[in-house]
């Protein structure tokens, strides 16, 4: 019954893009037009990030029906439906970033509300309880995922291919269907997404999945499933690029809302590199992380040690790719 659920969820998804690129096109409607700091050439469509919402909330509300997950990991996944309302209102006329930051804010908390907040992390050698701590760093890192994803679909393949990835570890390694229905509701929308796009999920999309990345790490720590530490390394190579291109930004004292082509993986194609070749380079790199993560699951009192590995790692790609596309003032 399962598998139905899965192959129903990535057919439903491949159809819906077909279906709204096809309509979008139509009537003009979700196109992004390229504009100079754009890594697309022609105008595209914008709205597939629709299709994945759909399929996502008619397949986890199929698991929750089935009791294949639990009740409050459900409820804290529909407070993801306030994003995709505020990310199609943006996608459609734009928004500011401090009116979608609220709202990013109010499914945060909504979300923490049913997870119960985050109150121990697994440091693999001991437990820290710490509520009072960890309930906030909980909601800023839930927060800071949404815009991770947003921040990372900015080529062909990119962000799915991320998703896809996180999904398939979630529920290989860590036991949760959720994650592989997660894999599934963005391959559909990723046969349309793949180099050369005939649409873009948007940001609708794109935070959409951010949350769900989080709110998974969360629930898996609150389940004493995985520690948020792993999760932290499995997702890193779109929260180091961001997070070190911020900073980077802030230094040389840039406008932080203005739009730009200085992540690590804009550089790069900007250096030469086609999309396809940018999305299965770092497709490559999760993998490595996915050995490091196995072996601290058998080894737990290193993995402190393992992220800290896992820091120095990517910023010695980072560097590499500086050697390729300086990160201009």
């Amino acid at each position: 019954m399962k598998s139905l659920i899965y192959t129903s969820v990535f057919i439903l998804s491949f159809m819906l893009t077909w279906a709204i690129r096809k309509t979008a096109l139509k009537y003009t409607v979700f196109l992004d037009i390229p504009n100079r700091r754009s890594l697309h050439t022609v105008p595209t469509p914008r709205g597939g990030g629709i299709a994945i919402a759909l399929s996502w909330y008619a397949g986890i509300t199929w698991l929750f029906i089935s009791q294949a997950i639990e009740s409050n990991l459900y409820y804290a996944f529909l407070c993801g439906i306030l994003l995709c309302i505020i990310g199609l209102i943006d996608d459609f006329k734009g928004l500011d970033f401090k009116v979608k930051l609220c709202f990013q804010g109010i499914a945060a908390v909504m979300a923490l509300y049913f997870l119960k907040g985050m109150h121990f992390v697994d440091l693999g050698y001991a437990t820290v309880s710490w509520p009072t701590v960890f309930t906030p760093l909980a909601f800023f890192g839930i927060l800071w995922m949404i815009n991770v994803f947003n921040f990372g679909d900015g080529i062909d393949g990119y962000a799915s291919s991320e998703a896809i990835f996180i999904g398939l570890v979630v529920c290989i390694v860590f036991q949760s269907p959720a994650g592989l229905l997660l894999s599934f509701s963005c391959l559909g929308f990723l046969m349309w997404n793949w180099q050369k796009a005939k649409i873009f999920m948007g940001d609708l999309g794109s935070t959409l999945l951010g949350f769900n990345v989080a709110v998974l790490g969360v629930y898996l720590q609150n389940k004493q499933v995985a520690s948020i530490l792993l999760m932290m390394i499995i997702t890193s190579v779109f929260w180091f690029d961001a997070s070190i291109t911020l900073w980077r930004r802030y230094r040389n004292k840039e406008r932080l809302g203005v739009a730009h082509r200085k992540h690590a993986y804009q550089r790069i194609v900007l250096a030469g590199f086609s999309h396809q070749k940018t999305v299965i380079y770092a497709m490559i790199i999760n993998l490595s992380l996915l050995l490091l993560v196995l072996l601290l699951l058998h080894h737990p009192e290193f993995m402190v040690a393992g992220v800290i590995v896992n820091v120095f790692v990517l910023y010695g790609v980072n560097t590499r790719i500086d050697k390729k596309k300086p990160f201009e003032v």
